[in-house]
């Protein structure tokens, strides 16, 4: 184990940065629940505009309430209709009325000299005004007091004094709260729309993906490591959950954001406006940058990811071995090198994004300093609102705000195109050939026509074979290791097919009928027996609910293990937990051999059966074979000598041919291959038969 495994080639190949064909194909998943979407992207509309509201909402606090609202103007006449003259050469204008460019050329001019309170005529505050003569002079438009001689008044009666300001206050304060609780509500409304429609395309997703592997030839599956369907069905599908969650809806948040923060930026300063906005080529430049170098990072982590998560899986099927042979420091050794790559490309793409976020941050700050220069050279010159100037301290930050979310938007969205990119690669994958014909029923006459097999192009491993098995009649094959013999009973249980020649069932072209319905009919036995978490007469009754419940009893009791099984704790209802880890070898292999006559098939594939069980538990299992056997087809590639010795007919595969056949005594008279086999590996066993 040197830590480089040839089947993470494609955990490299990540495709574009953004794929549009993958994007729509993505969207389908998203097509059923598109009302939920658009429903999310209302909301997001609503939080957009309040929360472009209550910047607004202060700096019209801040100008018409907290700034005190009269001006004194420089004028020889009435500047604006509704001017009261206050001293000579002077008059006193209410800036609510004011138009904003007729306020800003008064400014400019140098005409603005004071701001003034002017209380109601023939209010209680006017008659509070009045104990104040050397503050407040009386005009036409009533008590009038400048700024500076407020100072003296008490806070007290100076509150007094403005309590229609106080109101209106109290009255803005209330819509910002309005808002807040709104924005709280829609925002919980968007966050819960977007969390159920992304579990739904989850759950979808990964249905599709878990029944499309279902429904995979055996040929593909055997290509692809277990480990790495895993990851397809459960961290590629969340992946792109996220995106659809996290990325979809926020993006376009974002674009109305800044949308909406510009139109109302330069609606209240245009040149302020164009200043800032001579920060967005640099902000382009560095999201141009940050987007090349990103994909960079991204690839060279999963890459490395890719080869400790198959170190990890290598080394954990092989433990047993590694601390046998006392491989841990040298295990340890290539870990920890894989380990540290891992370390070192996660340290680039944390380099990355841990630049862009702070230089942006650097970029946001810049543009606040230059706000308040410039600025607040505006609003000492009167070009500029102290209210404008407090708002757009607020939007700048909600305009670089959607900025900094495009390292993380960015990040996601990758992830999730690598991610569709693998999904898609399995769901394009053709489902298991199979044909449409149905046997009533299952003879059992299996035929082996001129069949040529290879898994890999021309490296064939089967050449030429051809063989008959009539109904009934028990075959055994036997030849060395690599000779084909497990292939000849993939092809019989239809797992592969054949590049030349044919396998005939009942005389019909095992291509042409429906492999589900002739799989119901036959039963394998494996060598490695699989059992599934759950109890024993579940793992018994795997039979598409066709195997009732007592069953299972009578199955165990036929191949011998009913005694086995009933002394668990819960006896069938005893949890084997995954692969029947509660289980010894022997009872395994008993449970394996229960459930495949269950349901009482006519045809029973035996893959070396008997070759992990003990010869006193071997001596029940063939004495339940020779009763589960009778009258049925039964191929078995041979271990043991009692599994040859009782077979009617010996295939010898070699070099993927077939190079003898005939009875035990019949191809031991001909001491050919099976005559140098026996010899080699069952003339011991005989001698030590009773």
């Amino acid at each position: 184990m040197n830590g480089h495994h040839h089947h993470d080639h494609d955990e490299e190949q990540l495709g574009k940065a953004i794929d549009f064909r993958l994007l729509r194909r993505m969207i389908r998943f998203a097509r059923p629940y598109r009302l939920l979407f658009v429903l999310a992207f209302l909301l997001a509309g609503g939080i957009t505009v309040i929360e472009l509201a209550m910047p607004y909402l202060v700096k019209t606090a801040v100008d018409s309430v907290l700034v005190l609202p009269w001006l004194e103007v420089r004028a020889d006449a009435p500047p604006v209709p509704g001017a009261v003259p206050y001293d000579p050469g002077t008059f006193l204008v209410d800036g609510r009325t004011l138009p904003e460019p007729v306020r800003q050329a008064l400014e400019e001019d140098g005409r603005v000299l004071r701001r003034f309170l002017v209380v109601p005529p023939g209010t209680a505050e006017a008659e509070l005004a009045s104990r104040y003569p050397d503050a407040f002079r009386l005009t036409a438009a009533g008590p009038a007091a400048p700024e500076e001689a407020l100072r003296a008044i008490p806070a007290g009666d100076l509150l007094r004094l403005r309590l229609s300001a106080v109101q209106v206050l109290g009255i803005l304060a209330l819509a910002y709260l309005g808002f807040l609780v709104l924005r709280f509500l829609l925002s919980y409304g968007q966050v819960y729309t977007l969390q159920y429609a992304g579990q739904r395309i989850l759950y979808d997703m990964r249905r599709a993906v878990f029944g499309h592997l279902l429904r995979l030839p055996m040929s593909y599956l055997d290509r692809q490591p277990v480990g790495r369907l895993v990851t397809r069905a459960t961290n590629d599908v969340a992946a792109i959950n996220e995106m659809f969650t996290q990325v979809l809806v926020r993006l376009l948040q974002d674009l109305l954001m800044i949308a909406g923060v510009l139109g109302i930026m330069f609606h209240l300063n245009v040149r302020l406006t164009l200043i800032l906005l001579a920060f967005t080529p640099f902000i382009l430049v560095l999201a141009f940058w940050f987007r090349k170098r990103a994909r960079e990072a991204y690839s060279a982590a999963r890459r490395v990811l890719a080869r400790i998560n198959a170190y990890i899986a290598e080394s954990l099927s092989g433990m047993g071995i590694i601390q046998l042979f006392r491989q841990e420091k040298r295990s340890m050794d290539a870990f920890a090198e894989i380990n540290q790559r891992f370390f070192r490309a996660q340290m680039r793409s944390i380099t990355v994004y841990g630049v862009f976020g702070p230089v942006i941050s650097v970029m946001q700050n810049l543009a606040l300093a230059l706000l308040i220069w410039y600025g607040g050279r505006g609003v000492l010159s009167g070009a500029f609102t102290l209210g404008a100037l407090v708002a757009f301290t607020s939007y700048i930050r909600m305009l670089f705000q959607p900025m900094v979310n495009l390292s993380e938007q960015y990040n996601i969205l990758q992830a999730a195109m690598v991610a569709a990119e693998r999904i898609f690669g399995i769901l394009d994958e053709k489902p298991e050939p199979t044909g449409s014909a149905a046997l009533p029923t299952l003879r059992g006459e299996i035929e082996f026509q001129n069949v040529w097999f290879a898994y890999n192009g021309a490296d064939w491993v089967l050449k030429d074979v051809s063989f008959k098995v009539a109904p009934g009649e028990r075959i055994a094959i036997v030849g060395p290791t690599g000779s084909g013999k497990t292939t000849i009973v993939g092809l019989t249980l239809g797992f592969y097919r054949p590049q030349k020649g044919r396998v005939l069932v009942d005389g019909v072209d095992l291509a042409q009928l429906d492999l589900r319905n002739y799989r119901r009919k036959l039963a394998l036995v494996p060598q490695e027996v699989f059992l599934f978490s759950g109890d024993v007469a579940e793992n018994i009754r795997m039979w598409d609910g066709v195997v009732p419940a007592d069953a299972a009893q009578e199955a165990a009791k036929a191949v011998g293990v009913h005694d086995h099984l009933a002394q668990l704790p819960e006896g069938y209802g005893t949890q084997v937990k995954e692969r029947g880890v509660r289980l010894s070898v022997g009872e395994r292999q008993l449970l394996s051999l229960a459930r495949a006559v269950a349901a009482d098939p006519k045809f029973i594939v035996l893959d070396e059966a008997t070759a992990n069980i003990d010869s006193q538990t071997e001596a029940q299992v063939q004495g339940a074979l020779e009763r589960v056997l009778a009258g049925r087809t039964s191929i078995a590639i041979a271990h043991r000598l009692s599994t040859i010795r009782n077979a009617d007919r010996v295939l010898v595969i070699h070099d993927g041919k077939l190079v003898e056949e005939g009875p035990v005594e019949d191809l031991l008279a001909r001491k050919g291959l099976f005559w140098a086999l026996w010899q080699l590996q069952f003339a011991g066993e005989a001698r030590a038969e009773p």
